[in-house]
């Protein structure tokens, strides 16, 4: 959420500053919002101050054994005018609280402008993209004879759902374990394992409610109206391990993550990647979040940025780091770095991973705060990226890992986590 009073005193720089990035602020309605608030407060101040007042002259009269009916029923009167404008003082409070819970972060000023991904920026490509003296098939066909299956996902599930079975299982899970021991033994994050399923307020604070509602999938309890949403990403659970907490100065930053299952329902996106695994209901991920001090949390962005690449270096696929600009950036984003990794049936890089800086814009609708040096209680900077997506990583890695008679060589540093299985073979 927005700094409400940086809108109250920078109105016109910071719909600007939307705009950038695609979203029109409903100025007038602020305005207009804010303009009622004033008065109810003002008036609501002005009754206090009356009602004050009138409480010392009740009590210096009945000091002096005076009847002070009358200003007691003044004060009856009062405290009637004050209900109603702390009411509607309220709900005006409330109208603008809504209205701010959808609008996105605002861009930082080193963020590439533009709206679309065309305007992204590549900031660096590394790695060999490998010759193949045949012609290469997609992780379907490869993986249909190995274990890969999608027919019986939409027998258990529907579309969008796959099974994975023997050796290509292994390497999905060794893929995921991989990844968290790199993360917690070489970068210092401690491994977490979460709920999968949250309440409105985790999603609230990290901002996918309201307004991405209908991207998740919402449970309820049997017998019971209470719901609980499938998290979308684990950046969900571990960020909300410091909702409504005053974090010590000394513990930053905080280091966290966790492999988890992600579930959302790619509302909008029919039509787009339905072959194979790219975009799926279900998928595996390995999230890092970091909670950080606001001073060094561009420093704590860069650093994530190059946890998750050094993931695809082990695994030596080729990739590229792209800056994304205003318009592309996710909602809660205030600079955002994306990791492609190369699909070589594609013949073109899809991401594997995105790293962000949300500075304080999740923080103030989490309450996620720190004890500073000068004892004031100030907003923490969170930020999350992907360390990285297991089933694109497997995808990738079977397509650039892919021999000529369709087995899957197994990149060199998984070869311990298959129990010494070098080839996957049908």
């Amino acid at each position: 959420m927005l700094d409400i009073n940086q809108l109250r005193n920078e109105l016109d720089e910071v719909s600007l500053r939307l705009k950038s990035r695609g979203f029109k602020f409903d100025a007038a309605l602020f305005t207009d919002l804010e303009t009622q608030r004033k008065v109810h407060q003002v008036k609501a101040q002005e009754l206090q101050e009356k009602r004050n007042d009138i409480s010392k002259k009740i009590g210096i009269e009945k000091s002096k054994g005076n009847e002070a009916t009358d200003l007691m029923a003044d004060v009856t009167q009062i405290n009637e005018s004050l209900k109603e404008q702390n009411d509607a003082l309220t709900f005006i409070q409330k109208q603008i609280h809504d209205y701010l819970l959808k609008v996105p972060n605002l861009p930082h000023k080193s963020v590439p402008q533009g709206l679309t991904e065309d305007d992204n920026v590549i900031v660096r490509e590394l790695g060999e993209k490998k010759l193949f003296d045949f012609e290469v098939k997609d992780h379907v066909d490869l993986g249909h004879p190995l274990g890969l299956d999608f027919d019986m996902g939409i027998k258990l599930s529907g579309a969008r759902f796959a099974v994975i079975r023997s050796n290509l299982a292994l390497l999905h899970r060794a893929l995921g374990q991989f990844m968290l021991d790199t993360h917690t033994r070489e970068h210092n994050y401690e491994e977490c394992y979460t709920p999968y399923l949250v309440n409105n307020e985790s999603l609230l604070g990290t901002g996918q409610l309201p307004k991405f509602e209908e991207d998740l999938f919402n449970t309820k309890k049997g017998g019971s109206e209470d719901n609980l949403f499938l998290i979308p990403t684990g950046e969900v659970p571990l960020t909300n391990f410091v909702r409504d907490v005053i974090v010590d100065k000394n513990e930053l930053p905080i280091r966290l993550t966790a492999l988890t299952p992600c579930f959302r329902s790619e509302a909008g996106s029919y039509g787009k990647d339905t072959r194979g695994m790219i975009r799926q209901h279900q998928f595996d991920k390995v999230e890092m979040v970091q909670i950080a001090h606001p001073e060094s949390s561009y420093e704590a962005l860069d650093e994530m940025l190059g946890h998750a690449e050094s993931i695809m270096q082990k695994l030596a696929l080729p990739y590229r780091v792209i800056s994304l600009c205003a318009g592309d950036m996710g909602f809660g984003a205030t600079k955002t770095f994306d990791i492609e990794v190369w699909v070589p049936s594609q013949n073109c890089y899809r991401e594997i991973s995105s790293v962000s800086n949300c500075e304080d814009f999740q923080a103030r609708r989490l309450k996620a705060r720190f004890r500073d040096n000068d004892k004031k209680n100030k907003f923490l900077h969170t930020l999350n990226g992907s360390g990285v997506a297991v089933g694109r990583a497997m995808v990738a890695v079977m397509e650039n890992y892919q021999l000529k008679n369709g087995d899957i060589e197994v990149p060199e540093v998984l070869i311990p986590y298959m129990g010494g299985i070098k080839v996957i073979t049908s």
